[in-house]
Order: C-alpha cells, then sequence, then structure tokens
C-alpha cells in the first residue's frame, strides 16, 4: 500500500496533525444560514439549497460532502468551516463537481470573518472522495503566522489496482483575506497491482515534513523527507501468503516560499484539481 503522512515539525522536531471534530459545527444549520442568508432549507432539514442549483448537506452520512468544521487551537476564538458546494446540475450517483468554501467564523458571534472559495476542488469519479477534514497542527510558518491544513482524500474501490491519495493545502490568515500558501501536497495514498488474493506489487510512501531554520521571503523553508517501500507478497509452498518487502528508499525535497506559495515538487503534486 502506499501511503504518504505527513508530520510536521519544527527543527529537529516532529508534530502531529490534529483533526476536525465534527462536533465542532454545533448547529449546523444556523451557521449556515448566517454565512448563506439566501439558502432555502430543505424540508427534511438535512440540507441547503442555494440558486440555481447548489447543494450544502449539512451532515455527511456516508458520504464525505458535509460540513466538516475545526476549532482552531491557534486562535480558539476561530472556528475553520469547510463548506462544500455541490454543484447538481452536473453531478450524478457515480460522480460530483462542485466547490469548497472555506469559512473562518467568530466563535462567540458566529459571524463569518473571513472566507475563500477554492473552485474545482470537488470533482470525483470512479476515484472518489472519501474525506474532507482540517488539519490543525502547528504550521509555524513565521514568528505570529500559523498556518492550518486542510485535507481531501480520494480512492477507488479496486482490490486489483487499488489506489488512494489525499492531498493537503495550507492556508494563513493575511491582515482581512484567508490566503492559500501550498496547494496539493500529496501526503498519503496507496497503490499497486495484485491478483486479490495474495500475488501483486505494490508500494508505500511516507512523507514528513520539517520547519528549516532557512527562511525565504519571510517564511521558512520546508524540508519533505519522502520515505517508499514496496512489498511483493506471493503465496508460498503451502499456500500460505507471505510478504516480500523491498529495500526502503528516502527522498528530500526543499520547499521554498517564493513570496505568494510554496511550489510543490512535480513528483509529490495532487492528481486531481
Amino acid at each position: 500500500m502506499l501511503l504518504r503522512t505527513l508530520f510536521l515539525g519544527l527543527a529537529a522536531a516532529t508534530l502531529s496533525p490534529a483533526w476536525a471534530v465534527a462536533d465542532d459545527c454545533g448547529d449546523a444549520a444556523a451557521l449556515v444560514q448566517q454565512a448563506y442568508p439566501k439558502a432555502r432549507k430543505s424540508a427534511d432539514g438535512t440540507s441547503f439549497t442555494l440558486e440555481p442549483h447548489i447543494s450544502i448537506a449539512l451532515t455527511d452520512g456516508d458520504a464525505p460532502f458535509g460540513l466538516s468544521c475545526k476549532i482552531w487551537p491557534a486562535h480558539d476564538d476561530l472556528l475553520l468551516v469547510a463548506v462544500p458546494l455541490i454543484d447538481s446540475a452536473q453531478s450524478s450517483d457515480d460522480g460530483h463537481v462542485g466547490d469548497i468554501e472555506l469559512l473562518v467564523v467568530d466563535r462567540n458571534s458566529q459571524r463569518v470573518r473571513l472566507r475563500l472559495l477554492q473552485p474545482g476542488l470537488i470533482a470525483d469519479d470512479a476515484i472518489a472522495i472519501r474525506k474532507i477534514e482540517f488539519d490543525t497542527g502547528r504550521y509555524r510558518l513565521a514568528p505570529g503566522v500559523m498556518a492550518f491544513g486542510l485535507r481531501i482524500e480520494i480512492a477507488n474501490h479496486s482490490q486489483a489496482n487499488p489506489f488512494s491519495e489525499t492531498d493537503l493545502r495550507l492556508y494563513v490568515l493575511a491582515g482581512d483575506a484567508l490566503r492559500l500558501v501550498l496547494d496539493g501536497l500529496v501526503v498519503a495514498g496507496n497503490g499497486g497491482e495484485g491478483d486479490t488474493n495474495c500475488a501483486g506489487s505494490f508500494h508505500s510512501t511516507e512523507v514528513s515534513l520539517a520547519m528549516s531554520p532557512t527562511s525565504h521571503h519571510g517564511y521558512h523553508d520546508m524540508v519533505a523527507l519522502e520515505r517508499t517501500q514496496t512489498d511483493d507478497p506471493s503465496p508460498d509452498k503451502d499456500g500460505e501468503c507471505q510478504s516480500h518487502p523491498g529495500k526502503p528508499m528516502n527522498r528530500t525535497y526543499r520547499l521554498r516560499y517564493d513570496g505568494s506559495r510554496y511550489p510543490v515538487p512535480e513528483v509529490l503534486k495532487v492528481m486531481g484539481p
């Protein structure tokens, strides 16, 4: 299996990401109504509709397209909200089309302080979006500048050719705006090919990120260590499935802020939008 898991640390330290908590949304309906005053609530109360055909689901159920909310530990007076905006005219049971709007909400007043539309982040088909969640690990890019992350996981349903991928985007508060500074760094996934019983060839990768003391344009460089492992399982003479791991391989990449964003190395770029 291919796994790219991101941990972020300062210098030699490694810090684990903090994941979104669904209950952080509180009264999701009131939240949506405050952010989208013209939205119309459905008869069953589970969703809203924006003209002409954009839907907002309040809960995810078995799908990942409901609101995702997380209190931001770095600024605990703020609530981070990801709102999938599904284009019902273009979506079907076989795939979804839409955007994600990020909201930074004042927890006391429920007022939306900042918002940023991310066009096209909802796009799936046979490789489906499985999860959308916030990552509020300590992404300290500079003194007084803390970023938060949004992770999107996609995967297929194939046992013969399994594939999944999770990408990370980082955002910072910049005055009266919310700004994207890292766009689509792959941090998790799997891939390979097998006979669905035992034999096959699979690979896994872990990526760890650390903040470097070196800075460019005021933000710390990020050092990405990619560790790739392989496995070629096969049945032994008794028919028992045996793992045959290969030698792990490491690669290191440096991400330098260019004044606008951290350009992502080609090999770590997300395959999606």
